[in-house]
């Protein structure tokens, strides 16, 4: 990294922000972290979903500063490489995700759909990024990265099968 310039290494480190925050949020959003209450968890999980948005800007934003063309070819679905496609469709779930936290009350979702909804797009963010980490070498060493991404998938896993998202959906639709 040392022949790259600070606006490209920041946008590296705020990938890599985003990663660890983008783990803390199934583990919010299921109450797996221990020591704090069902209100405290989801106000963090709505904080830490703003941070994750704030990272991903910074990340994508500091890539199109040190090269608008790459940038223009990976949001066209253009770019040569398999990684900007995944990391360019993780964004666009976290835009979605962070759309139907932020608009809940008004898009009159009964709640067994939005959270469907929610955790689906959740589940393309991680997706996502962890095919954009995995492929990509930059700022993290191979052992961290597949590391934090076996964690990350084990957290969502196991956050999914906790909240059972599909199950109220399911029930509504047999009435």
């Amino acid at each position: 990294m040392q022949y790259r310039g600070a606006v490209y290494v920041v946008a590296g480190f705020a990938g890599v922000m985003a990663l660890v925050l983008l783990l803390f949020q199934p583990l919010l959003a299921s109450g797996y972290l221990p020591g704090l209450s069902m209100s405290s968890e989801r106000r963090m999980h709505r904080w830490v979903g703003v941070a994750l948005l704030l990272a991903v800007t910074v990340h994508v934003s500091g890539l199109w500063i040190t090269s608008p063309p790459d940038m223009v070819d990976a949001m066209t679905f253009r770019a040569p490489t398999a990684f900007s496609v995944f990391g360019v469709v993780a964004m666009w779930a976290l835009v979605i995700s962070a759309f139907l936290a932020g608009f809940r009350g008004k898009l009159r979702f009964r709640p067994q759909v939005w959270r469907l909804a929610h955790t689906s797009s959740a589940i393309a963010v991680v997706s996502g990024t962890v095919a954009h980490v995995i492929m990509i070498e930059g700022t993290m060493g191979t052992l961290s990265k597949n590391l934090m991404c076996t964690v990350l998938v084990g957290a969502l896993a196991l956050t999914v099968r906790r909240l059972r998202p599909w199950v109220g959906v399911w029930r509504a639709a047999e009435k």
